[in-house]
């Protein structure tokens, strides 16, 4: 790494640092004095900073940074002739009122395991990648809007534990890769989002507080460990997209806040600067600097570790200056208006150069409110995502699927709303872990009725929603029906396989997933008109739902109907849109999906000339209490 110069000044000064990830921080470097380590660090208001760790036996005096001056930028820096890969360090930072403060590396490639909070030197750049076939379809994507995208969301530390084992039990990123992989190609989703990354000092926290916005977590390995799971699941043809948080960051003594003794990356004026609700400092998206960080460490991920995608999280409370707070507790923007101006301009300006320089990779906004345009175009005044998270549909789809059937008639609107603002943006349809915790109750818990209702009905909501436009996520234990609620703690409960029931759940929804893979119709055209057509939205009274899915040429089209009662509708008439055969290709039925009633024998029905819904054809088919048909043609 060659020294900080005048050029990345400028450029760092600017926010347009795009490998700043290679100049600032702990990089293995050799010159006339022999090998070692450059460290450099921004602390712009600092009096002095040193470099202690183990390779000087933290030694507060020895090895002082000098601070460099082009564009007076506040960098500071030293080479240190000897230090060893694995040695760990911090920055002893002193302020300009003499206080002390031990600071991990914000650019750290590495950090130390738990309890432990110090940075690693490490050394990134010699892993050996075999996933050239993957890069090479990724960068020839020209639109990811008409490519099928079920996502399995993950967190690592839960998702499977080794029994018996004194330390925590986790499976490492070697590990996790070849068990993961296996699961997902067999279950049929496209990507794995992971939860938890970014290096963060609190389980509890899921990896949502993060110390470490350059290096992956090493609770399960190391960078390179890390880099082979993505490698592995690339040649398995596995998407893999990270959660990532600009939003905020914790208070921890050794982080970023305060980090040269002032407000170094959050907004000095607490009431921009600090979440009341999460305890947590706001970056200050009015500093060039701070920007640069940001990007940074997105570009490491997408750039260096090929990660396919983003999930930025909290993006509303990103976009709102009040977001959370009372009055007195925010401040308003130049034009008296909620709007963080200064967030606006970070997500054009990044969404913009990621998927700019990155074709194929995808940026996903968790964003919660009727914020216009979060995928819309820049130059329309959109902020450029490739996708949103669509959780009115979540909320909407939960508030439904929780009533007792009795009641659904009278919110029958909940299930239909979605359509009608569908073509506002590009969306993601979630059932995420959000939604299992906090006393929410599981997916499974969440359903009424006896159990046998509760199985039923979450093969049939399930159903609805892998019908119904946008890509899809869904977090695990939600495919196998786990009856508690998730937990950091402990891995899923896997033995809950052994129950009919729950294998049942299991198959359905790989079998929902293969199909979901295998019909064009089922993703092409998520975002508009043209790929969805409602057979009947209205019939509130019975609950049934029917509409068919379209893809581009036309041809094997898929037809829908779900009854969300457990009324049995012998005589049940569906109106088609043409005279044609229709083929049973799915139905919630049988031992294999845990259901007593058996599968129906008949598999092609043909159109009569009968009209309804409207429709001038239309078939017959036994609907069973809560069942799901799904017909191609």
């Amino acid at each position: 790494m060659e020294n900080f110069t005048e050029l990345d000044a400028y450029l760092f000064g600017q926010g347009t640092h795009y490998e700043i990830y290679r100049k600032l921080g702990a990089h293995p470097f050799k010159d006339e004095k022999g090998e070692g380590v450059r460290f450099a660090v921004w602390a712009p208001k600092a009096k002095r900073v040193f470099v202690i760790g183990e390779f000087n036996e933290w030694n507060e005096t020895v090895n002082e940074m000098e601070r460099i001056e082009p564009e007076g930028i506040g960098v500071y820096e030293t080479f240190i002739p000897g230090v060893e890969i694995g040695s760990l360090y911090k920055y002893l930072i002193e302020t300009q009122d003499g206080t002390l403060l031990y600071k991990a590396d914000p650019y750290a490639n590495e950090g130390e395991l738990r309890p432990g909070n110090a940075s690693k030197i490490t050394d990134i750049e010699h892993f050996k990648w075999t996933d050239d076939k993957w890069m090479k379809e990724r960068a020839a994507c020209k639109d990811p809007y008409d490519k099928p995208m079920a996502i399995y969301e993950v967190h690592p530390g839960s998702w499977m534990r080794h029994p018996n084992r004194e330390d925590d039990g986790f499976y490492t990123y070697r590990e996790f890769a070849h068990a993961l992989a296996d699961y997902v190609i067999d279950m049929g989703y496209t990507h794995v989002e992971l939860m938890g990354i970014s290096e963060y000092p609190f389980d509890g926290s899921w990896g949502y507080q993060v110390t470490g916005y350059y290096a992956p977590t090493s609770r399960y390995g190391t960078p390179e460990d890390f880099a082979y799971f993505v490698d592995y699941l690339h040649k398995k043809e596995i998407g893999v997209i990270l959660d990532w948080v600009p939003a905020h960051f914790p208070k921890d003594a050794h982080g970023l806040a305060d980090f040269d003794g002032t407000p170094t990356y959050e907004y000095a004026d607490p009431r921009k600067g600090e979440h009341p609700d999460w305890g947590t400092k706001i970056f200050d998206y009015g500093k060039n600097e701070v920007k640069n960080f940001l990007i940074g460490s997105a570009l490491l991920w997408i750039e260096h570790y090929h990660i396919d995608g983003l999930r930025v999280d909290a993006v509303a409370s990103m976009l709102y200056l009040d977001y959370g707070k009372n009055d007195g507790e925010w401040v308003a923007n130049e034009y008296g208006e909620n709007k963080n101006l200064e967030a606006i301009e970070f997500f054009r300006h990044i969404n913009t150069l990621i998927l700019g320089r990155n074709p194929g990779v995808v940026m996903i906004a968790e964003e919660s409110t009727a914020w216009p345009q979060i995928t819309g175009k820049v130059e329309e005044g959109g902020l450029n995502f490739t996708y949103k998270w669509n959780m009115g549909w979540m909320h909407d789809f939960l508030d439904y699927m929780k009533l007792d059937p009795y009641f659904r008639k009278d919110n029958h609107h909940k299930m239909t709303f979605a359509m009608s603002y569908n073509g506002s943006e590009h969306y993601i349809l979630v059932l995420s872990h959000d939604e299992v915790v906090h006393l929410k109750c599981s997916m499974i818990n969440k359903m009424p009725g006896l159990e046998e209702d509760k199985f039923a009905n979450l093969k049939v909501g399930y159903a609805f929603m892998m019908g119904h436009p946008g890509k899809k996520l869904l977090f695990m234990g939600q495919d196998i029906a786990q009856s508690r609620e998730w937990s950091e703690k402990r891995e899923i409960d896997w033995d809950l396989l052994e129950d009919p029931k729950n294998k049942g759940i299991q198959n359905f929804m790989r079998e929902l997933l293969h199909i979901y893979r295998k019909y064009p119709c089922m993703y092409e055209i998520d975002n508009g008109w043209d790929g969805f057509e409602w057979i009947n939205a209205n019939d509130a009274e019975k609950s049934i739902y029917s509409f068919i899915r379209k893809g581009k040429s036309d041809k094997k089209n898929l037809l829908f109907v779900f009854n969300f009662t457990p009324v049995e509708r012998k005589d049940f008439r569906v109106g088609v849109p043409e005279k044609k055969d229709y083929r049973l290709i799915l139905t919630s039925q049988g031992k294999r999906f845990g259901s007593k009633k058996g599968v129906p024998r008949k598999k092609i029905y043909k159109a009569v000339k009968k009209t309804w819904d409207n429709r001038e054809y239309s078939i017959a088919y036994p609907l069973p209490p809560y069942g799901v048909a799904v017909f191609e043609y």
